[in-house]
């Protein structure tokens, strides 16, 4: 199956491997790896500088179950170092 652009509905935030590997100093590029299974995949190898989230741990809301709200996202992705400038 092909994944196309335009299933996306924002194609403009998508970006290849060669765009990341041009990026890894820009400061203003902060890549998020989400994981399910976060300790074994993280450490056996990842995007240098990435940011690693869990996602049981840190992308569900554990009393709703469901993922986080707007507010609690922005808070998480705020502690991490994801701004509106990167």
């Amino acid at each position: 199956m092909q994944v196309l652009e335009k299933d996306y509905s924002h194609p403009e935030t998508l970006v290849d491997t060669d765009w990341v590997s041009r990026h890894l100093s820009d400061s203003t590029v902060r890549v998020a790896e989400v994981d399910y299974d976060p300790v074994a995949n993280y450490s056996s190898g990842h995007v240098p500088g990435a940011v690693l989230f869990d996602w049981k741990k840190d992308l569900n809301d554990p009393l709703t179950r469901d993922i986080l709200s707007k507010t609690q996202l922005e808070e998480l992705l705020g502690k991490n170092g994801v701004t509106n400038d990167t």
